[in-house]
């Protein structure tokens, strides 16, 4: 019989699933999901490859329960990270920091785009949770343009062209490079969508 994973089968359950989406995690930040099968998550995992299957019957619906899981904790903190300000250029720069923040296993950067190697059914699924975030910087855009401190735009073309911009590559990892890629890319994005020329984004003066 199985080893059961904490005091009770829902707090098993539990355990597993974050295990397998930390092992799925960690794969994806060094290879493709193509190139990832259910047997290497379950090795990862430190899990029997059958008693996956008790949790996920294939590896796209794991990709998937792991995206929501993922999106729900994001977006949570996202919004309590905005809370803590109320004008909405610096909001902007909340959210352009917290997006570049994001582990590059969640960007999904290794290998394929998913849409070349997961279903149609998968890939709207996958837009629904995009969609959550996008949100979020609409309603920030928004209310910007309602004060007054960007000009009217169309946010339908100017949101997606924003998130593509913070979500197109990782930031480095060297601290140096990191804090000059952040601070060159929030300024970036504020001029993109009208900020006032005076608004020297966070941080930015300390960047050599």
């Amino acid at each position: 019989m199985p080893k059961i994973l904490g005091s009770s089968l829902a707090e098993h359950r539990e355990r597993t699933r974050d295990a397998l989406f930390s092992a799925l995690s960690s794969l994806m930040s060094e290879r493709g999901f193509d190139a990832i099968s259910l047997a290497d998550i379950a090795a990862r995992a430190g899990i029997g490859r059958t008693a996956v299957y008790n949790h996920f019957p294939d590896k796209e619906t794991l990709l998937l329960a792991f995206i929501e899981h993922e999106t729900s904790a994001y977006v949570t903190h996202l919004r309590q990270a905005l809370a803590e300000v109320s004008d909405p250029v610096e909001q902007l720069r909340v959210y352009v920091r917290q997006q570049l923040s994001l582990a590059p296993s969640y960007h999904f950067a290794p290998g394929p785009d998913l849409k070349q190697v997961i279903s149609r059914d998968a890939i709207a699924r996958l837009r629904t949770h995009v969609a959550q975030v996008e949100t979020l910087l609409r309603d920030i855009l928004r209310e910007a343009i309602r004060s007054g401190e960007i000009p009217e735009q169309d946010l339908d073309a100017v949101v997606p062209l924003v998130h593509s911009c913070l979500t197109g590559r990782p930031a480095p990892r060297d601290e140096a490079a990191r804090a000059t890629y952040v601070a060159t890319t929030e300024s970036f994005v504020l001029r993109a969508v009208g900020a006032p020329e005076g608004a020297v984004p966070a941080g930015a003066a300390s960047v050599a």
